[in-house]
């Protein structure tokens, strides 16, 4: 009879026997309620004031659970506001971002990785130290920028800077460093070009990679509102969240259940993302983090 296997935690049946690693235990997973509360509270206070009456909503004392639940308050609100224009709007910015990632930041860290770049050591600390500086003291330069370029109003305002990521080439950098260099000299052996070895043999090898970066491109492209309210001056080019906080958030005349029910609708599609895809974001953060 096969014995039956048990996986040892962090502590062991004798470290249970004292009274001071159960204190211990006992006060971390009280923390880690705590945490866990502090998170999922605003979510779910959002989700059940879309559910009440603007009376109720403004009431007090405040009710957490809804005494009528009017579930008509989505269709009000998906009728107040043109969601999949914005919605399609934030998709296109997404997906050129995805692609100016891959082909613009993936050919930068191949080459700065696998080929002999003159001064690549000096590149490499070059773009780390540009995560120091402080996102907010480049906006106007990029604007002064794209305004020269006639890209103002266009998707072009997000693709471009997209190419320009610091974090992700770095990320990718360390991913490709550690893909063995045998496999692409075998790649030239057989004929294949630098473009080839990227095509063929890098980016296959770096699902995991893109997919945490997309993640991470994806909740940028969904939450980002001020950049967009700047570069875009057409209320159709808006993306979702710079739609929201004009058409919701500073709505005057917008009863509070309503504004909480557009909330909850644009609230729910990232974390379902997040929960799909967590395991690729912990993955790829591994992958392109650790050497060995």
């Amino acid at each position: 009879m096969k014995a039956k296997t048990i996986e040892r935690g962090i502590l062991s049946d004798y470290d249970y026997k004292k009274k001071s690693n159960i204190a211990g235990l006992a006060l971390i997973v009280l923390l880690i309620l705590i945490m866990v509360a502090s998170m999922v509270y605003p979510i779910l206070s959002t989700l059940f004031n879309g559910l009440k009456a603007n009376t109720e909503v403004n009431s007090f004392p405040p009710h957490f659970l809804p005494q009528d639940w009017h579930f008509d308050n989505y269709k009000t609100g998906w009728n107040y506001i043109d969601l999949t224009q914005f919605l399609g709007n934030t998709l296109a910015i997404f997906f050129g971002n995805m692609i100016v990632t891959i082909i613009v930041l993936g050919l930068a860290a191949f080459s700065l990785s696998k080929l002999n770049v003159p001064y690549r050591k000096g590149i490499y600390f070059f773009f780390m130290i540009t995560l120091f500086i402080p996102p907010s003291t480049y906006i106007i330069p990029n604007f002064l920028n794209l305004r020269d370029l006639g890209l103002l109003n266009s998707y072009w305002a997000f693709w471009l800077p997209a190419g320009a990521s610091a974090f992700f080439l770095l990320l990718l950098k360390n991913f490709f460093d550690d893909i063995h260099h045998e496999m692409f000299e075998a790649g030239r052996i057989d004929g294949a070009s630098e473009w080839g070895s990227f095509t063929r043999i890098a980016l296959p090898l770096s699902v995991p990679i893109f997919s945490t970066l997309a993640i991470f491109v994806f909740s940028s492209a969904w939450n980002e509102w001020f950049w967009p309210s700047l570069v875009m001056q057409s209320d159709d080019t808006y993306p979702l969240a710079t739609a929201i906080y004009k058409y919701v958030i500073q709505a005057r005349r917008l009863d509070l259940n309503i504004r909480f029910a557009i909330l909850t609708m644009v609230m729910l599609p990232p974390i379902v993302v997040f929960l799909l895809f967590q395991k690729y974001i912990m993955r790829g953060l591994q992958l392109g983090g650790v050497k060995g």
